[in-house]
């Protein structure tokens, strides 16, 4: 399987964000021997930081319709963070799964809001109520967003959902140690569930956004069941695909079966 991590910066004009993000599908697609998966960050749409609820729309609305003819014509299938509109004047924070033919296949609502570190996302994001695990790209992708990582019950309940492969798109914010958080949780989620994570944030900030935290440290990760970073892509933008080999999770855990060894009797 061919994994794309599109590490793109995102600004305040979802114009220039969706040109960035199309360029980015048909480069995966240019790539020799194609690509099966391609993910994006977080909050692909527009940049924490603006009104989001100015930029929100349904996915059946122009910016998600651009990308799923995206996805059709390069035949790439695509998980990209956009933000829907809620009644309460607040967005839900969406992750969005796409088909190489450009369907919608699902979609996941962030559950665990930023409110943390100085910020209150939950001011203008309304939290989701279930986790999700979509089938795309032949395997079964439990969804993470960001903050989400910090609460390890949900990766566990997604791989619980029978999740092949954790994919965390983020925005995640500067700040002091945020971005050894950020390597050191992503790998985590790897190592204690001995499965695949495909980790893709947001390059950083290069401009204060208009309001709030600057976003995006980088470092987009390909980890694998044993928790080995197969790919880091640093702090600046970048478009790579890499091989993730699913036939390796089931030979990890014949050596560590850490999954089966768990007390639910108990816990």
């Amino acid at each position: 399987m061919r994994v794309a991590l599109c590490q793109i910066e995102v600004g305040d004009d979802p114009k220039e964000n969706l040109d960035r993000v199309v360029s980015a599908i048909a480069e995966t697609a240019s790539t020799p021997g194609g690509c099966d998966l391609a993910v994006f960050p977080e909050a692909s749409q527009v940049r924490f930081g603006n009104e989001l609820a100015e930029f929100a729309e349904p996915l059946t609305g122009p910016w998600v319709t651009a990308v799923r003819d995206a996805a059709r014509e390069h035949a790439v299938n695509v998980v990209i963070g956009v933000f829907e509109p809620t009644p309460d004047g607040r967005v839900h924070n969406t992750v969005v799964g796409i088909s190489d033919t450009g369907e919608i296949v699902g979609s996941y609502r962030k559950l665990h809001l930023y409110d943390a570190f100085g910020d209150r996302e939950s001011e203008r994001v309304a939290p989701g109520d279930r986790p999700v695990v979509l089938e795309l790209a032949g395997q079964r992708l439990g969804i993470i967003t960001c903050y989400d990582v910090r609460f390890p019950e949900l990766a566990r309940a997604l791989v619980d959902e029978g999740a092949d492969i954790l994919v965390i798109p983020a925005a995640w914010a500067q700040g002091v140690f945020k971005e050894e958080h950020w390597t050191t949780l992503v790998r985590a989620r790897a190592i204690e569930n001995t499965t695949w994570v495909v980790a893709v944030d947001k390059a950083p900030d290069r401009t204060p956004p208009p309001r709030g935290i600057p976003g995006g440290v980088g470092r987009s990760s390909l980890i694998d069941p044993m928790g080995t970073v197969l790919a880091d892509l640093g702090p600046f933008p970048s478009v790579r695909v890499l091989e993730l080999d699913p036939a390796i999770t089931p030979k990890v855990r014949r050596t560590l079966p850490s999954l089966t060894h768990r007390r639910r009797d108990v816990l």
